[in-house]
C-alpha cells in the first residue's frame, strides 16, 4: 500500500504509527489516515482488516476519574 522509499511500517508492525499521514479530518470523527491503512479515530486505531486497537489510557486519567 505504501509507495514511500524506504517503505513505511505495515499496519501489522509494532511501529505502525510511524507511517506517513495521508489525510487529517478531525471534524469527521477521525484524526488521521496513514499510508499503511491505519485510521486514527476517537475510539483508537482502526486497522485495515477491521480490528480495533484501543487507545492507551494514562493511569493519571483513571485516578482522576475515580
Amino acid at each position: 500500500m505504501c509507495a514511500h522509499n524506504p517503505p513505511c511500517p505495515t499496519a501489522e508492525a509494532p511501529d505502525r504509527e510511524a507511517a506517513r499521514s495521508l489525510a487529517h479530518r478531525p471534524g469527521q470523527g477521525w484524526r488521521s489516515l496513514l499510508c499503511n491503512g491505519v485510521l486514527f479515530a476517537d475510539i483508537g486505531k482502526l486497522l485495515p482488516d477491521g480490528r480495533i486497537v484501543a487507545p492507551l489510557r494514562s493511569l493519571n486519567t483513571a485516578r482522576a476519574a475515580a
